[in-house]
């Protein structure tokens, strides 16, 4: 009996389908990992491993080179390196780690943890300047017809003649003369000053 085309299709879309499965299935059921070895003994253990010395610094090296690469790791409990654990005598410096008795000196601190805070000094602010001396000078007096006092003022060069009330140099103004000086205000800065005579 002969298939037509369309059988012929499915037949063969069936059998890729059931070789797919049968590959996808071994797949996953195929185990890849290595054959288990045999569990090493602890009396194997204790033999291959060379015999300790009184001072326990062989039983050190033993316990340093128990296996640990990943082809040796093994989950059960081996005794060998246990027994080989367990004869490891510990040797610190002589103090007892664990007890609080032993009285421990704490170093000084050289410098204080906290600096001193200095006060700022209060410094008030400068004030205004003092206002310049009077440049005037005082070398005589004169009497006027009517019986007041007049003083002979001096500056650089200029003379003048001024008495109570006056203006000179269009700033200073003569307050007082007496025989021996003269107070003068200078406008400028409300700043009095007495003018002593001067001998010629």
């Amino acid at each position: 009996m002969r298939m037509n085309a369309d059988t012929q299709k499915k037949a063969i879309a069936v059998g890729a389908f059931v070789l797919l499965a049968a590959g996808i299935l071994y797949y996953q059921l195929r185990d890849d990992s290595p054959a288990p070895r045999a569990p090493q003994t602890a009396a194997a253990t204790v033999t291959n491993q060379p015999a300790a010395s009184k001072s326990g610094s062989k039983t050190g090296t033993d316990a340093k080179n128990v296996g640990t690469t990943s082809a040796q790791l093994d989950p059960t409990l081996k005794m060998g390196p246990m027994l080989v654990t367990e004869k490891l005598a510990y040797s610190g410096i002589g103090r007892n780690i664990f007890s609080t008795s032993i009285p421990v000196d704490i170093p000084k601190p050289i410098a204080p943890v906290r600096p001193k805070v200095v006060a700022p000094v209060y410094t008030p602010p400068p004030g205004p300047p003092p206002p310049p001396p009077i440049d005037l000078k005082f070398f005589g007096t004169a009497t006027s017809a009517n019986g007041k006092r007049q003083a002979f003022l001096l500056h650089g060069a200029d003379v003048f003649l001024a008495s109570d009330g006056d203006m000179v140099q269009r700033r200073y103004r003569v307050i007082t003369v007496s025989a021996n000086s003269v107070l003068v205000e200078d406008m400028s800065y409300n700043n009095r000053q007495t003018l002593p005579l001067i001998g010629r």
